[in-house]
């Protein structure tokens, strides 16, 4: 559909979206009130269909993977970083036209903090560096990532990456060149060992010291590391090196042992299957991630990931690592040429401990995210903050909250005293079967199944007491994405209501 030769302004109601183009290029056309947009079809993240999302005030949702873009400048929210194009809209004699690609002037913003220093390179620091100059400010950015790359997208390095269907060229969330660009000074490789939160100083592993207006600390989580007899020859994944350490194994080894049943461990076994090694799964759990997600949905990533050849062995760990196989606690020989472990991670709070911010499994914030104290900041993994959803303090280790974190820090470094209200979201990939997931809920009463699991179209929803605070769902990406607005909105009705339509 040739959208600048107009279309009926019958066929676009209220909500409603259109696809079509403009000049080659894919555009959606978008009411919302009484105000059409017409912006890129596709999602900057991972090229997702923007028509088969929904459309909030002036913010389009990607189905996918949740990223949002503004409908008048394009701007993108995480876990995109690259706003979409924009186009200017006529209406008239009953038709919707779509003319030219609006130009969207470089923004300018005073802000009294003159420069800032950001202590961790994951995808926190990258967000609010980024937005921070995508919003004008010309102040000084300094990231510095203990990591030897640049800032990556780490949930690849579990997914298509391991299992080598994406390139190494698609890791990096950005070149070099663009940190140059952008004038954001990236320090790779290198460790802050003491913070003075007084004067906001920070001690790098060199001794050399740095003084900001704001800092920001988002220094992420390590991946635990098992002890058992032989365990140093057991591999984690954290890391770009980490994933390339476990690929150069499953070149030349074709037996591996995945210890835990978490996300990341599963998903390591579905990227290990694909290339084409034997995978056996051991996890003290009956039921793989049934405190997480339920019995009823745990119950079936087995069966999923078992019609691939995936192995388990569950209600049982390991005793000890020997060279060509891990021995169980039962006993039970298990063959191995190389072990990844997936047993879970711990937030890196050290550094805020020891300059006496106020810890509590995680370094506590407000609603701004700022820690104890003034023009410090926390995001990421080691945030805990308050969830506007359930009014309780979380602390979750999921890549889009991290980046929504990361972003919502830049704002109120620029003086916007504004609240992060994003709910929780994450998504976890099984070979053709991918899980969206919004809301938090550490231990949930009961996980209520709406649909059908086995038919790859459902709901569950996990209720605390009589409350739900978190939803997973499988197939229903629209639903997914009207639950994650109703719970940013605080409307349970509009949960209830979207449920109630399964």
């Amino acid at each position: 559909m040739d959208l600048k030769s107009g279309v009926a302004s019958s066929d676009l109601p209220d909500g409603g979206m259109l696809a079509g183009e403009v000049d080659g290029e894919a555009v959606v056309l978008v009411r919302s009130g009484k105000e059409v947009f017409a912006a890129g079809a596709e999602c900057t993240h991972y090229h997702g269909p923007l028509a088969e999302g929904i459309v909030s005030g002036t913010t389009i949702h990607c189905p996918w993977h949740h990223a949002c873009f503004d409908l008048r400048t394009g701007a993108p929210s995480a876990p995109a970083l690259e706003p979409i194009a924009v186009w200017n809209v006529e209406e008239r004699d009953g038709r919707i036209f779509v003319t030219t690609k609006r130009e969207i002037p470089a923004p300018s913003v005073q802000a009294e903090v003159k420069s800032v220093g950001i202590v961790g390179a994951g995808v926190a620091g990258n967000a609010a560096a980024e937005k921070l100059r995508r919003e004008g400010f010309e102040g000084t950015i300094t990231m510095i990532g203990a990591e030897e790359t640049l800032p990556v997208d780490r949930p690849n390095l579990s997914k298509d990456y391991l299992a080598g269907t994406a390139p190494e060229e698609w890791i990096p969330l950005r070149n070099a060149g663009f940190y140059r660009d952008q004038k954001i000074d990236v320090l790779t490789g290198r460790r802050v060992m003491l913070l003075d939160a007084k004067v906001k100083t920070i001690t790098l592993d060199d001794g050399s010291t740095q003084t900001f207006d704001a800092i920001l600390l988002a220094t992420g989580s390590e991946a635990v590391r098992l002890s058992p007899p032989g365990a140093a020859r057991v591999h984690v994944l954290r890391t770009l090196r980490d994933s390339r350490a476990i690929i150069a194994e499953a070149q030349k080894g074709k037996r591996a042992v995945v210890i835990g049943a978490s996300f990341i461990g599963l998903e390591v076994a579905a990227s290990l299957r694909a290339r084409e090694v034997e995978v056996t799964v051991v996890a003290p759990d009956e039921i793989p991630m049934a405190r997480t997600m339920g019995v009823e949905v745990g119950a079936f990533i087995r069966r999923l990931h078992e019609s691939h050849g995936v192995h388990f062995r569950l209600g049982t760990t390991v005793s000890e690592f020997k060279g060509d196989r891990v021995v169980l606690a039962n006993g039970e020989p298990v063959a191995a040429d190389f072990v990844v472990a997936g047993v879970g991670v711990r937030p890196n709070t050290q550094l805020a401990e020891s300059a006496g911010l106020a810890v509590d499994h995680g370094v506590v914030v407000d609603e701004f995210l700022q820690t104890s104290a003034p023009g410090i900041y926390a995001a990421g993994d080691i945030a805990l903050y308050p969830n506007r959803f359930t009014g309780q303090k979380i602390r979750v280790e999921h890549w889009v909250a991290a980046g929504r974190q990361g972003q919502t820090v830049a704002n109120n470094i620029l003086g916007r005293r504004a609240p992060h209200t994003a709910p929780p979201f994450f998504w976890s990939a099984h070979y053709d079967v991918t899980i969206a997931y919004v809301g938090h809920a550490g231990k949930f009463d009961r996980a209520e199944v709406h649909g059908s699991i086995d038919d790859r179209r459902a709901i569950v929803a996990y209720r605390v007491g009589s409350q739900i605070a978190a939803v997973a769902a499988i197939g229903l990406d629209q639903e997914s994405l009207l639950i994650e607005k109703a719970m940013e909105e605080g409307d349970r009705s509009a949960i209830d209501a979207v449920i109630a339509g399964i």
